[in-house]
């Protein structure tokens, strides 16, 4: 288990495109595999690349100026199918957090579990990200998971941000679902030795 930093501080990759499905995160074809890794290269893989695999210039990823552990999206990110592999595709490629103004449930739950950090701001906010970071694309924005809060490092504007109370605990202690049930493992056995003593009074 590894602990997780409650600070991410980083700069961020902007993409202002609303309802980005999970086949544009990563398109069907690329979903034989059955383990997390190597999802990352195909990361919009038909946006990154032409036809002829050449990549196309004018696409984020591909433009140098922008770098990150943050990807920041239009409202309804995520949604379409469920596949789990948007998640590890996000994260193969290096990226912590997804700020967006709406995510789709199945997706949010998807990178909620696999560790990837689904921000939500308010749709102003959101604005004014883009508009920090195309301004300044070296503008670093902090994220404190433990206060809930997101916060652009040069101007110190900060919005909190919902998570879910579990998942903040797993986020913040390194866990998955099954770690969890394991630090209850003491707390479980204390229990069934004291339902072994009832039933042995009966």
């Amino acid at each position: 288990m590894k602990k997780n930093n409650i600070i991410i501080s980083s700069t961020c990759v902007p993409l202002p495109v609303e309802n980005i499905d999970t086949d544009q995160i990563i398109p069907a074809r690329f979903l034989k595999a059955i383990t997390r890794e190597g999802f990352g290269e195909n990361l919009f893989r038909d946006w990154r690349f032409d036809a002829e695999d050449n990549l196309k210039k004018n696409f984020v990823l591909n433009n140098t100026k922008y770098k990150g552990e943050i990807l920041i999206a239009g409202r309804n990110f995520g949604c379409g199918s469920s596949r789990e592999h948007a998640a590890w595709a996000l994260s193969d490629y290096g990226f912590k957090a997804v700020f967006s103004s709406f995510f789709a449930d199945i997706f949010k739950n998807n990178a909620l579990i696999n560790h990837l950090l689904p921000v939500i701001v308010s749709e102003k906010f959101l604005q004014k990200l883009f508009r920090t970071i195309e301004n300044d694309p070296k503008a670093k924005v902090a994220i404190d998971i433990e206060k809930q809060t997101i916060r652009i490092e040069k101007t110190g504007e900060e919005e909190k941000f919902p998570m879910d109370p579990y998942r903040k605990m797993c986020f913040l202690k390194g866990y998955d679902d099954v770690d969890y049930l394991l630090s209850l493992k003491s707390q479980v056995l204390t229990f069934e030795k004291a339902r072994k003593n009832d039933y042995s009074i009966v």
